[in-house]
């Protein structure tokens, strides 16, 4: 599991006091300089840069402070010497405080847009917190810029990220602005768009890549709605699903899968054919046992083994109806055969594991692996291919 916050080892920055986004560059960017943002990564290298910033690691720190002296210098921990061009990082001088924002070598780049949320999911994997945050998104806003235009993907999540009201309006539009080839997908729980409004302003945005992941857990109002911790959810729901479709944006339907939802998968995916035919994907996801998961461990957590079934009959309901449908988050070894084709690659790969048993499995580069939190709680069905 990659490191992506922590603190500097050291930091000679001067009176400057102000929290900073940093693009890491070592003079082969193809993008144009941006002197309040650049800092040169020095690992030892000969080329002088002309950045305010220099951020380096301990064991080049004699000789950054020598090369260096005029320049505001990050000294970082050995932790995060994963970091290379193009990758972004937040600075803190108060508290040297460092977390990662972007990788450019990732499998999968994610945006906190806000802790704030009009949920409680038993599973969720980010707590919500009453906050003022807005500071989350003006980063946002200088960050985009800085990514490079082939950026292949970028997720915007929360919390709720259209609970920041212009903030959200604002990070799309910088998104098709700087980035109008990449994909973005917004996780929401898709309550705000049942006003049409702000759907069809949404979708005016004119980004020809976006889309949202909407969950919907049950096809029962009532289970869903405990599932989210909120009356009237699953009726708030389906409404800003069908004003998304109504406008032409593209949606996908996400159902964690655990003991709350798996007796109710095959209503679902009939629910979902007979009401939601429009859906562009469908996916089922395995649990993350981080967040609340933790407190809710004897009402959520099952091995996947012992719904293979359910989850089996539900996928081939939904591709035979010929809806693109998908398993997350699962290992081939506990998904039945017949549905090993829609399992996909999908744990970002900061806190992507495997464990011993797949060491010798002869299928390991087309499995899913684990979450790194799967320590707490694991199948007791896994077992490598020969």
């Amino acid at each position: 599991m990659l490191r992506l916050s922590g603190f500097a080892a050291s930091a000679s920055v001067g009176d400057f006091c102000q929290r900073v986004a940093l693009r890491l560059v070592t003079g082969q960017a193809d993008q144009a300089p941006n002197p309040e943002h650049d800092a040169y990564l020095f690992k030892g290298q000969a080329f002088h840069s002309e950045c305010q910033w220099v951020v380096t690691f301990e064991e080049h720190r004699p000789e950054a402070e020598r090369l260096f002296s005029d320049r505001r210098l990050v000294v970082l921990p050995h932790d995060f010497d994963y970091l290379s061009e193009g990758d972004v990082i937040r600075f803190v001088p108060d508290r040297k405080a460092v977390r990662v924002l972007f990788r450019k070598g990732a499998n999968a780049n994610y945006f906190l847009v806000t802790e704030r949320c009009n949920h409680l999911c038993l599973m969720c994997s980010q707590p919500p917190k009453d906050v003022d945050d807005r500071w989350l998104a003006r980063e946002i806003l200088d960050v985009l810029p800085l990514l490079p235009a082939t950026t292949p993907f970028l997720g915007i999540t929360g919390g709720e990220p259209t609970l920041v009201g212009e903030d959200f309006f604002d990070i799309l539009s910088s998104a098709r602005d700087h980035l109008p080839s990449t994909p973005v997908h917004i996780l929401s729980n898709g309550r705000t768009f049942k006003d049409q409004q702000f759907a069809q302003r949404y979708q005016a945005i004119g980004h020809r890549r976006l889309s949202v992941g909407i969950p919907i857990y049950s096809a029962d109002p009532e289970v869903h709605d405990y599932v989210v911790q909120s009356k009237g959810a699953f009726d708030e729901t389906i409404r800003g699903i069908m004003n998304l479709k109504s406008v032409g944006a593209e949606v996908e339907i996400r159902v964690v899968v655990h003991k709350q939802t798996y007796e109710g998968l095959a209503d679902l995916s009939d629910f979902i054919f007979r009401n939601l035919t429009f859906a562009d994907h469908v996916t089922f996801m395995g649990l993350e046992i981080t967040g609340f998961t933790r407190a809710n461990m004897d009402k959520l957590w099952m091995d996947p083994y012992d719904y293979r079934s359910e989850l089996r009959a539900a996928v081939q309901y939904l591709a035979a109806a010929r809806i693109n449908v998908s398993v997350y988050n699962h290992q081939l070894c506990l998904l039945d055969g017949s549905i090993h084709r829609y399992a996909k690659r999908s744990i970002s790969d900061w806190k992507n594991e495997y464990v011993d048993e797949c060491t010798s499995c002869s299928r390991r580069s087309e499995c899913g692996g684990f979450f790194s939190s799967s320590n707490l709680a694991r199948s007791s069905h896994i077992s490598a291919f020969r």
